[in-house]
């Protein structure tokens, strides 16, 4: 085989796993989910194009403030498509950020997408940790206006450095992009993960690990 030959079918083997690692594109104008089918695949059932109305394109809301009154002092508004029903096969959502001060949007990863987030109020500290074996930390203090992104799958954070209230808007390159909250996850699964794997994997006493499992 040729070297141009060679070339043109490396570049395409690699177009083909670019597309495959993101959302399915849709093959119509619209893909509207339907919650109630009984039908189960890979994301949401279409909805009858004749039953679609143009509420199944809206969502309301996101001008009110999360309630930030928890632990960690912050409210993650979301809109995906399963508030937002004609999100499905487009491979885009948002949430909203609200942040009372000094609070926090724990590390956590989106395990489908990667986000770009836009600062509208208030001064936020954010980062994200590269994968094994650099785990290498990229952080940045960003003002009103300041855009970030984090690289899908990584764990990332936020934190609110301001005395008063903070806002943020990100967007995500999935209709679902799913959470996972790295401390919930560990400390707060169920059934508990054994407290000696735990304290093995972070060199602490065991005593110390089902105080923090007691929290979550």
């Amino acid at each position: 085989m040729s070297s141009p030959i060679m070339l043109l079918v490396g570049l395409f083997l690699a177009t083909c796993s670019l597309a495959l690692a993101s959302d399915p594109s849709p093959l119509q104008d619209f893909c509207v989910a339907d919650p109630n089918s009984k039908v189960f695949v890979n994301g949401v059932v279409c909805k009858d194009p004749k039953r679609v109305k143009a509420d199944d394109f809206l969502f309301r809301g996101l001008n009110r403030m999360g309630n930030t009154s928890n632990p960690v002092g912050s409210n993650v508004t979301a809109v995906n498509v399963a508030q937002l029903p004609g999100l499905n096969t487009l491979g885009i959502s948002m949430v909203r950020i609200d942040f009372a001060p000094m609070g926090l949007n724990a590390p956590h990863t989106h395990p489908r997408a990667t986000e770009i987030l836009t600062v509208l109020e208030g001064r936020l500290l954010v980062g994200f940790v590269t994968s094994n074996p650099d785990n290498r930390l990229f952080t940045k203090l960003l003002q009103k206006g300041d855009v970030f992104v984090f690289p899908e799958g990584l764990i990332h954070f936020q934190k609110n450095v301001g005395n008063g209230f903070a806002l943020a808007i990100a967007a995500l390159s999935s209709q679902n992009p799913g959470v996972i909250t790295i401390a919930n996850a560990v400390f707060g699964s169920n059934p508990d993960i054994p407290a000696d794997i735990l304290a093995k994997a972070f060199q602490v006493d065991e005593k110390i690990v089902t105080q923090i499992q007691s929290k979550f």
